[in-house]
């Protein structure tokens, strides 16, 4: 492709470089410019991107001539105010990071914004993406016969450490059912194709952060627990998180059923984390289960190991960026994941955050 699309960065952590290793197996692409206030992380993407200008400011980054789009990859509770900074000054096309905002007070700040940005806004949802996620919501409805239940489970390994530990808060992140757990109600409304009705949740910090503590004050993260949605049409989806689980086979066990079977997604964890001494990480796996014959298909989905080692996530980071860069260049209209999507699946944790604190059901309508 003759004209190179040049990337300008906000954040650039630990997943901030995930996404700089997966834009550089992209054709065509560059990063022109980062904004990273940290001098670790800014040494630590200068091995991924050496050529990028570095800058001292979200202003400084838009002034810079060479830029087609935006990543934002900063703390949850930034994401809103640079959303609005692109505004005023430069509103070029944006890939978020999820969570899409941490605060209920940022919805009508959201809704401005979105009534007046004229360039294309696409929500980073990675779970969308992984290759056995997809062909589950791909099949979903021809294995089920139409999902009754849904079921996603999560066991995973604890929040690993940030710059400046604000994502041992809830007052920064939103919460655990808002920062960890927004992939998967997104999931759950892509999946189903239905609108959430109620939330009911119940969760704590058992095991991790518990001997934990940053200038005197005690972490408020959830480590673990339940949350059950009822949907529009009938249709029921259940989480279930557990991060001090990093020992098992399979980080995400993704199930769909419905009158006519099951299909499950298998997708295994970050393959730096996996024993050597285990040997092989596991492959991911979709399995169809139907009733009638009986008989389950197990199928292996393998990801190229080029995409699998750019990313922690199951390959996802490349495919969503692959989109994205296609949005940029003119050759897809709307962005796959829309500013309503990524609302609602913050609005959903938000529910969650809140059923678990009051002990009680809560109808999205309170929020919306």
């Amino acid at each position: 492709m003759s004209k190179i699309t040049n990337y300008g960065i906000i954040g650039c952590g630990m997943m901030g470089q995930e996404h700089l290793r997966n834009i550089a197996l992209l054709d065509g692409t560059r990063v022109s410019a980062i904004f990273e206030p940290d001098a670790g992380m800014v040494a630590e993407c200068k091995k991924f991107a050496p050529e990028a200008e570095y800058v001292d400011s979200v202003e400084a980054l838009l002034e810079v001539a060479d830029l087609d789009c935006i990543l934002i990859a900063s703390p949850n509770f930034r994401h809103v105010e640079q959303l609005e900074a692109l505004a005023a000054k430069r509103p070029l096309p944006v890939l978020v990071e999820k969570p899409l905002f941490t605060d209920p007070s940022h919805v009508a700040r959201l809704e401005e914004f979105r009534a007046n940005y004229p360039a294309p806004v696409w929500v980073a949802m990675e779970y969308r993406y992984m290759p056995p996620v997809a062909t589950l919501v791909n099949e979903a409805e021809d294995a089920t016969g139409g999902i009754k239940m849904l079921t996603i489970r999560e066991h995973r390994f604890p929040f690993l450490e940030k710059v400046g530990d604000w994502n041992r808060f809830n007052r920064y992140t939103g919460g655990t059912f808002v920062e960890k757990c927004c992939h998967f109600f997104d999931l759950m409304r892509l999946t189903l194709k239905a609108e959430p009705i109620r939330v009911l949740a119940s969760g704590a910090m058992d095991v991790n952060h518990v001997d934990e503590a940053y200038e005197g004050e005690t972490p408020d993260i959830l480590d673990n627990g339940y949350v059950i949605v009822d949907f529009e049409g009938g249709a029921r989806a259940m989480l279930e998180l557990c991060m001090f689980a990093e020992g098992s086979r399979y980080q995400e066990e993704i199930s769909a059923v419905g009158p006519n079977g099951k299909i499950e997604a298998l997708v295994p964890g970050p393959g730096r984390f996996w024993p050597e001494h285990l040997g092989e990480a596991p492959v991911p796996q979709v399995i169809v289960s139907p009733r009638d014959p009986k008989g389950p298909e197990v199928r292996d989905i393998p990801v190229d190991p080029t995409i699998l080692e750019a990313g922690d996530h199951n390959g996802s980071t490349f495919y969503q960026h692959k989109g994205f860069l296609e949005l940029v260049r003119g050759e897809r209209d709307v962005p796959e994941v829309s500013l309503k999507d990524g609302q609602l699946a913050v609005l959903m944790g938000m529910a969650a955050q809140i059923s678990m604190k009051e002990h009680r059901a809560v109808e999205l309508k309170e929020l919306m």
